[in-house]
């Protein structure tokens, strides 16, 4: 059995992973645009920031390859899918055929239409390893950065530089920061946390243009000099090689329960993936690394013969910002009930009986536990929620619920 996987990722990783589970000897093909062994994209900026080495940023040990008997073609591109004579073409027009074939091409940075941008002479992206490596040697405690989205990268950018620069300015059109993960009143406490720190936000607003190292905001009509742009105002899923071979393809490519694209024996994981969400009961892009690692392991297993399926995904972020932590999951519709004080936020959403969804600031006690509930979708009638939701712990479930949760655990 021939398996080539496009991406060096983590859906990759898992792929492989899920493959050796049930295939011990199939041949294994990577093909990585990148030039590294797979790493941990969100360490990229505690690396800036200096809690993490680049050396320590590997996702697997240095031999990972080699145990799983997988061959590598670094800085390779596939260029097309011919999913009829199950090839994969690369850049230079070299040709590997395959039996299985996964698609974990990730997303891209997307940079909105900004008049003049082409005339900023320092401007970069937040993504890779490339990206910070090019970002850091432009960095000194005399330049003025202005970041550009107030959303998970931009924000992360931001924690990696701060201390390492003049200024740091965001600006943002959405009115208060990451807004597809945070409500306005948990958006404001790590405002304020980050501004603490000596960041300046401007929300509702936008560059409109640029010229040179000047952007010309277009609500507040500030005029705003900088010496480092940096543009991470969202991302778009990887599609177009499916696309292009004639697979469905809407937000990302479309997957089912077991990571199968509608292409034959083509597959496809991770952040270029419109999987199942089971908070909404219906397919979305989720973006986030435990996703991409549970879509491939999936993935791999039913390449190598086996049956998985990924049947209780849910949007979960965890993000650490200097001394604030936030941890969210889940949807925010219905009841909500909240513990909120200056340096902790709690807030438990309920709906048709169940829990749906959370937003923990600096307050992580047995979330876990919160985090079960939804995927279960557990009626609150089965458990104690009143203790639960002061302090999540087993003893608010029944007997036999603990037996069989202590039991998964063992």
């Amino acid at each position: 059995m021939k398996y080539v996987i496009i991406g060096n990722s983590i859906a990759a990783t898992a792929c492989i992973e899920g493959i050796r589970s049930v295939d011990k000897k199939g041949e294994i093909t990577v093909i990585s645009a990148e030039n590294y062994p797979v790493y941990g994209r969100p360490l990229i900026s505690y690396c800036l920031l200096g809690r993490v080495k680049r050396e320590n940023m590997n996702y697997r040990p240095a031999d990972f390859y080699d145990k799983n008997g997988v061959k590598v073609l670094y800085s390779r591109r596939a260029e097309k899918i011919d999913a009829a004579n199950k090839k994969v073409v690369l850049d230079g027009g070299e040709e590997i055929s395959y039996d299985k074939l996964l698609v974990s091409t990730g997303s891209r940075p997307f940079v909105p239409p900004m008049q003049g941008l082409e005339s900023v002479e320092n401007k970069y992206s937040f993504m890779t390893m490339d990206d910070m490596l090019a970002l850091e040697k432009a960095l000194s405690p005399d330049k003025d950065v202005l970041v550009i989205g107030a959303g998970l990268i931009g924000l992360k950018c931001v924690e990696g530089i701060l201390d390492r620069v003049k200024s740091v300015t965001v600006v943002d059109l959405a009115d208060r920061i990451m807004p597809s993960v945070l409500d306005k009143e948990g958006g404001e406490m790590v405002q304020k946390g980050l501004e603490k720190k000596g960041v300046r936000f401007i929300l509702s607003d936008s560059a409109e243009k640029f010229e040179k190292n000047v952007a010309y905001l277009k609500n507040s009509k500030q005029k705003m000099p900088f010496d480092i742009l940096v543009v991470a105002v969202g991302v778009r899923a990887n599609t177009e090689l499916v696309k292009d071979a004639g697979g469905e393809v809407n937000r990302g490519i479309v997957v089912d329960k077991g990571m199968h694209t509608s292409l034959a024996d083509v597959y496809a994981a991770g952040d270029c993936a419109e999987g199942f969400d089971s908070s909404i009961g219906s397919n979305r892009v989720l973006a986030l690394l435990p996703n991409a690692y549970f879509q491939g392991n999936i993935a791999g297993v039913n390449m190598a013969g086996g049956i998985a399926l990924h049947l209780d995904a849910i949007p979960m972020n965890a993000i650490g910002f200097f001394d604030t932590h936030v941890l969210t999951a889940g949807v925010y519709e219905g009841e909500v009930l909240s513990d909120i004080t200056s340096d902790h936020y709690k807030k438990l959403f309920i709906k048709d009986g169940c829990l749906v969804g959370f937003i923990l600031i600096n307050d992580f006690l047995r979330a876990g536990i919160y985090t079960s509930l939804i995927r279960a979708k557990t009626p609150l009638s089965e458990v104690d929620f009143n203790l639960l939701s002061e302090e999540p712990q087993l003893l608010a479930f029944s007997k036999d619920v603990r037996k069989q949760k202590l039991a998964r655990e063992v």
